[in-house]
């Protein structure tokens, strides 16, 4: 069997968009499932019973497809979020954003609009007619960057001792890196770079951190992993010592779940410490933003307009107002209670597939109801269903010998650091099934994606 694989003349039924080729398992089932369990041990990941034997593989034109639209997307979120209202205070109003996100702004909002925008990571779904951006992840702490790596690293060592390597791919960690240098010469600041984060939100676990500081401090940097705690030591001290700069590796909701103090990050930040991505970055996280770019703004080239067009599914920001769908006019609550079957419910910031209600799992009655309320509040998204296509990817499980084949519908996650590609991280359910995926939903894995 050779490395890569014609399914065009196995009839294979997966999108086309996916391509005709496919990597075949390079080792035998248990080599790879103890690689990857090596690999990925100790950062933070549930235990995964299915485990892919083979990376997804793209052609290059889709591949390269999916970080340009991935830019040209996230400069609209972008410009979008920020036009909401001319002030921090103001976006605050009007995303109606809860207490705990009202923290960790830089005193000077140019620095603050600037960089939040650095690392991102849109969640893509293959649909009938191709990629579709269900939502974009813009924040440091995105799930992605280390995975990609140390999955890319089993893979590369799995298919090189089987003769070569047949396909290509960014490395996160590499990518990174050259963020933070260009950072640091646009600011003229030291090479230096503060992790900030916990290893209570990795089960007490340092590889996580570890993994990303080593790299760093390897190609150039001055790298250093900091817990809430021990956060002053990175401001506070003679100038030489100091970092200037770092990624903001936690959300708030995560540590307020373990009880940690945001309070040295706020301290950090006001004595100037850049921590990528900013809190802005929450403004062009929230599911309102995609709702208000999917209608249109006044901005748009046609261009843009049809970009939106092709790859958002149809999203409007809910509430009692009229709207367009399919080139007529519709009262918006009346045309969601309608068409339960063909949306989603998303509430504007949430992570995981929390805070989702997808209608055509959902009881009338209790759609109904979560729409009235969704409407009053404001602060929701329906968005129109997209029906994930599937690919057939080569899988491992405990217990089973050999590598065996299942038709998966992954969620693809281009990650973009400082603008340039850094991998595709990609999650699925191993069984076949689909629905929101998260890492640690029961059957859920997770892979990352190759050039071929």
């Amino acid at each position: 069997m050779t490395a890569l694989e014609d399914h065009g003349t196995h009839g294979a039924k997966d999108h086309p968009w996916f391509g005709r080729h496919r990597l075949a398992p390079a080792a035998p089932a248990k080599t790879i499932s103890e690689m990857l369990r090596h690999g990925l041990r100790d950062i933070g990941y549930p235990y995964q019973p299915l485990l892919p034997a083979a990376p997804f593989a793209l052609p290059r034109a889709t591949y390269a497809e999916l970080f340009r639209v991935s830019a040209a997307l996230l400069d609209m979120v972008r410009r979008t979020a920020l036009e909401t209202a001319p002030t921090t205070e103001g976006r605050l109003t009007a995303y109606s954003m809860p207490r705990s996100e009202r923290q960790l702004f830089m005193a000077d909002p140019f620095v603050e609009e600037r960089y939040a925008d650095c690392v991102a990571r849109p969640d893509v779904v293959i649909g009938p007619n191709g990629p579709q951006f269900l939502e974009f992840n813009v924040s440091g702490a995105l799930c992605g960057a280390v995975e990609v790596h140390c999955r890319m690293d089993v893979w590369h060592k799995l298919y090189a001792s089987a003769g070569r390597v047949p396909f290509t791919s960014p490395d996160p960690f590499a990518a990174r890196t050259r963020m933070f240098e260009d950072l640091c010469a646009e600011l003229g600041a030291e090479p230096r770079v503060a992790l900030l984060g916990s290893a209570r939100d990795q089960g007490g676990f340092t590889r996580y951190f570890d993994l990303q500081t080593d790299y760093f401090n390897r190609h150039g940097l001055t790298a250093r992993f900091f817990e809430p705690e021990d956060l002053h030591e990175a401001w506070d001290c003679p100038p030489h010592l100091r970092y200037p700069l770092g990624l903001r590796d936690f959300t708030i909701p995560d540590w307020e779940a373990l009880g940690l103090d945001t309070a040295p990050v706020q301290a950090a930040v006001d004595a100037g410490c850049l921590l990528v991505g900013t809190q802005t970055s929450t403004f062009l996280s929230s599911k309102l933003t995609m709702g208000l770019l999917s209608e249109g703004r006044p901005w748009m080239s046609a261009a843009e307009r049809n970009l939106v067009d092709t790859y958002l599914p149809w999203t409007r920001v809910l509430s009692d107002r009229g709207t367009h769908r399919d080139g007529r006019k519709v009262d918006l609550v009346q045309y969601a209670v309608a068409h339960r079957e063909s949306l989603v419910l998303k509430a504007s910031v949430g992570m995981s597939g929390k805070q989702v209600v997808i209608g055509r799992e959902t009881e009338q009655a209790q759609w109904e109801t979560a729409v009235a309320a969704a409407a009053e509040a404001g602060t929701s998204v329906v968005q129109e269903y997209v029906d994930p296509q599937t690919y057939r990817l080569a899988m491992c499980a405990d217990g089973v010998d050999e590598p065996y084949e299942v038709d998966v519908a992954p969620v693809l996650g281009p990650l973009l650091f400082g603008g340039r590609p850094a991998g595709v991280y990609a999650r699925f359910y191993g069984d076949g099934t689909s629905g929101m995926v998260s890492v640690f939903g029961g059957s859920s894995s997770d892979n990352c994606v190759v050039a071929v």
